[in-house]
């Protein structure tokens, strides 16, 4: 297998640069007038800045993006292709709709709240595992159901129960410590973006002071926990609980009133400047790379956004729209900005800050392993041998499903998969190593999917013809069908197989995969 790579390696070296250096495959469509008003303040500040944007992507690249973005799986090859041959001019805008009703958008988007909620069953949080099933149940289904934010948020805020059986309160569970500056320091970074490191500290204890009567007690049953407003506590001490807002205007809460719903009123009220700016930046971070404000949960008035009129526009659409996140999905991935090419223009003198081309980034470990068992028909071990009971999950399931940040594999561990310690997003870490291009290139894991993939048997024994067979590779990989020059080495590469096809159809799969094209949105 070895001899074979080294071999195969001109295919790879052919497709390498061929998402980020390379012009693409096909023709790219004619620049389009403003999509919505974020292509008018993207391309205004362009202007205003010299930088001409890159032109629109093409259909392949456009349908692969969309689907990694909205669903973090590759596109199966009969919808790229059917999606390619549709010549109706709002095919794109349609395949964003599709994409919302397929339980993957659900799947992926409450992984990404996972990391966000740091849930885990192990240390630091000690969610343990019933609670974290709890937990990953109703975000999933938050995403599903598309719950308004505002809503979202409240529940997480202000829940009192049991941990198993109102889920959201687990929220005051997965900190690091259980004190009232712990539990504020993860509010202000989960629902305003900010680092309560750098506040001043009469600010930081005046927003503890809202967590201060947050309780905690057992029950009989294995691990159950009550979460709730300690309102026993409150009539003993019969002291109001003096708070100060973040913004700096004091308030004191007499007894019997949960401070929790206090600071949610004022977080939630269509005026506060932090809630909907926050997560509308999340949002164009996750699907653009980078936030408006950069980095994304780190929004302070010595950290400006790049674009602070979109950023204001963005958040005054989400209140407008009652906190409707997929009206903010739909502005983004339906704008031309976000259907840029990921090639600069060149000569530009954007770092990727003001948007004028689509930034490429690294697979998710977790999109990663999928995507390749996806090619294989195979699937994956994860297990989570601590805490007890000891957990193992099917092999068939994505690691996109996986709700605890315990459960875990050696590929997930190598390939950045966040630990869900902090809910910072650096949690998770993008950055190629040479560790990994060892093992997509030369590890007996990656070659035993290949080598026992029924897709790739079903592939030649259906395919008579050698140019289907590399067509169709293309087309299961990279979404889209080889060039000219691709063809005619993958043909000769397939014709030294004197009848037995199937090692150099392995050869070129694995080939493909380790092509940064396969390996980096773009």
């Amino acid at each position: 297998m070895i001899r074979n790579l080294v071999l195969a390696t001109s295919v790879a070296a052919l497709t390498a640069g061929a998402a980020v250096e390379a012009p693409p495959p096909t023709a790219a469509p004619p620049a389009q007038p403003p999509a919505n008003h974020i292509d008018v303040l993207v391309l205004k500040q362009l202007d205003s800045l010299d930088i001409t944007p890159s032109p629109r992507c093409t259909d392949d690249v456009f349908i692969r993006r969309i689907t990694l973005d909205m669903c973090g799986t590759i596109p199966k090859p009969w919808d790229a292709r059917t999606f390619l041959m549709n010549k109706k001019p709002a095919k794109r805008r349609h395949v964003v709709e599709q994409l919302f009703k397929s339980p993957h958008f659900a799947e992926y988007w409450a992984m990404k709240w996972c990391d966000t909620l740091r849930v885990k069953a192990e240390f630091p949080s000690k969610l343990w595992p019933n609670a974290v099933q709890a937990y990953h149940r109703w975000l999933r289904d938050a995403v599903r159901d598309n719950m308004p934010y505002d809503d979202f948020a409240r529940a997480l805020l202000t829940s009192s129960g049991s941990n198993f059986r109102v889920a959201p309160v687990n929220f005051y569970r997965a900190v690091k410590t259980r004190t009232p500056a712990s539990i504020s320091d993860a509010v202000a970074l989960t629902f305003m973006g900010s680092r309560t490191d750098g506040w001043p500290e009469t600010q930081r204890d005046g927003m503890a002071q809202f967590f201060s009567l947050v309780g905690y007690k057992g029950t009989a049953e294995w691990k159950e926990e009550i979460v709730f407003y300690d309102l026993p506590r409150a009539i003993a001490t019969n002291s109001p609980v003096q708070a100060r807002f973040p913004d700096g205007k004091e308030v004191t809460i007499d007894v019997g009133t949960d401070p929790r719903q206090v600071y949610a009123d004022w977080l939630l009220g269509p005026d506060n400047p932090y809630f909907a700016k926050s997560i509308v930046n999340r949002l164009w971070f996750w699907l653009l790379g980078r936030g408006l404000v950069h980095e994304a949960d780190d929004m302070r008035p010595d950290n400006p956004p790049s674009n602070p009129e979109l950023l204001d526009w963005l958040a005054a659409e989400l209140v407008t729209h009652d906190y409707d996140l997929r009206h903010i999905y739909r502005l983004i991935l339906n704008s031309n900005t976000y259907q840029l090419s990921s090639v600069p223009n060149p000569g530009t003198s954007d770092d990727g800050s003001h948007f004028s081309y689509y930034p490429v980034r690294r697979l998710d470990a977790e999109v990663l392993i999928d995507a390749i068992n996806q090619l294989a028909w195979s699937g994956e071990s994860y297990s989570s041998e601590i805490p007890e009971p000891f957990t193992f999950i099917p092999s068939q399931h994505r690691a996109i499903t996986l709700g605890d940040g315990s459960i875990t594999s050696p590929f997930l561990d190598m390939f950045g998969r966040p630990p869900r310690d902090t809910g910072l997003l650096s949690e998770r870490d993008l950055n190629p190593s040479d560790t990994q291009r060892l093992h997509l290139l030369n590890s007996s894991h990656i070659q035993r999917k290949l080598e026992r993939s029924g897709a790739l048997k079903r592939l030649i024994k259906k395919t008579k013809q050698p140019s289907g067979i590399v067509n169709q590779v293309y087309m299961t990989v990279l979404s889209r069908p080889p060039t000219d020059a691709e063809k005619d080495i993958a043909l000769a590469y397939l014709g030294k197989g004197r009848g037995n096809r199937l090692p150099a159809t392995l050869d070129l799969t694995w080939a493909l995969i380790n092509s940064k094209e396969f390996l980096y949105r773009h």
